[in-house]
């Protein structure tokens, strides 16, 4: 049996410890009768013919690192079928790939763009597995994605460590957390760390609102306030906007990200002296945490029971706490979003949190 193994999109923690996981239970149950391939780069790799036998001495001493032993890259899933006349597409590319190195199933570790990808590969004849990868947990089917749990632990440590300098100065600090369309991270994080504020994608914030929230802790004698913002929160205005003015909008502005807007906009509104801290890639970066790692290897071994069994077309996905197989179709092209009206906004609510709105 010969099993291709890719990494595609951002990078995160416990990549290594997947595919760690895939690779140790099918050694343990073909032993030598499979072979694993390395795609390099991600799907680069599969479009140029980029791959190399792998032993299991390469899966060694890898649950703990950080990033992807295979590297990977973006390819965007709207150039996949497309070319310039005489040239094949990028799919035609791949599956040409897979043809020439005669992989009986590929084992494909990715978040929503990935997934896209990975399906289409499906449909067009490919034996695929998928895994799902991301710190923003927005990946449809799945109750959490490995990444998540890493990430949100850094950011809420970034928050802890504010929380002293922001009391020591009487300041308000806003802190960044990824997320471009989902707020699930900046969520969990701004629940865990304490922040007093928490903006989100899903629900859109008002200035105003957020400065209410500042003023009200003052009045109590909070002289600090810390505000978790989601690297894609957009404001009420931006929210009535239709889709190519909010892309003008965003163009025009001169702030570097949406909280430096907001820094000064609460300047202005509250006279308060406002700070911005952006810890970026940190939150990608590093080793998994435990959580990670357990669901890692879990994923893993359930991926390559599926290849065991033949079962292709699935992601492997954690639903009430069991891993459990979901259809490709099912998955690819859908986000999931926090519900406004969830449990875990009920929850910051409950506790006084302002969330940017009211």
């Amino acid at each position: 049996m010969k099993v291709g193994m890719l990494t595609s999109g951002g990078d995160c923690q416990g990549l290594n410890a997947a595919l760690r996981g895939v690779a140790k239970a099918l050694y343990n149950e073909f032993g030598s009768n499979v072979t694993i391939y390395g795609i390099r780069d991600g799907y680069r790799g599969l479009i140029e013919g980029d791959y190399h036998a792998m032993s299991p001495k390469d899966f060694s001493d890898i649950l703990t690192l950080g990033g992807t032993i295979l590297g990977t890259s973006r390819q965007p899933f709207k150039s996949m079928q497309t070319a310039e006349e005489k040239e094949e597409t990028k799919l035609e590319k791949m599956l040409s790939t897979c043809k020439r190195a005669g992989f009986d199933c590929l084992v494909i570790l990715g978040g929503n763009g990935t997934h896209k990808t990975a399906n289409l590969l499906s449909q067009n004849g490919i034996n695929v597995v998928t895994l799902p990868k991301t710190i923003d947990n927005d990946l449809w089917g799945t109750q959490m994605t490995f990444g998540f749990q890493s990430a949100m632990n850094i950011a809420a440590q970034v928050i802890d460590n504010i929380h002293s300098t922001a009391f020591s100065h009487s300041r308000v600090f806003i802190v960044e957390v990824m997320g471009h369309k989902a707020g699930w991270l900046t969520l969990h994080t701004g629940i865990a760390s304490g922040a007093d504020v928490i903006i989100i994608p899903e629900i859109p914030y008002s200035a105003k609102a957020v400065a209410a929230a500042i003023n009200k802790r003052l009045r109590v004698g909070k002289r600090f306030s810390i505000i978790a913002v989601a690297e894609g929160a957009i404001s009420k205005e931006e929210a009535k906007m239709s889709k190519k003015e909010f892309k003008a909008a965003r163009a025009a502005m001169t702030y570097p990200s949406i909280s430096y807007r907001l820094a000064d906009e609460l300047k202005e509104l509250t006279g308060q002296e406002i700070r911005v801290t952006i810890p970026g890639h940190f939150q990608r970066g590093g080793a998994p945490c435990a959580a990670d790692r357990l669901l890692c290897t879990r994923l893993g071994v359930a991926a390559a029971e599926l290849i065991r069994k033949g079962k292709f077309g699935c992601m492997v996905a954690l639903q009430d706490d069991k891993i459990v197989p979901v259809p490709l179709k099912d998955v690819a092209g859908k986000l999931k979003s926090v519900p406004p009206d969830c449990e875990l906004v009920q929850t910051a609510r409950a506790l006084g949190l302002s969330m940017g709105d009211v």
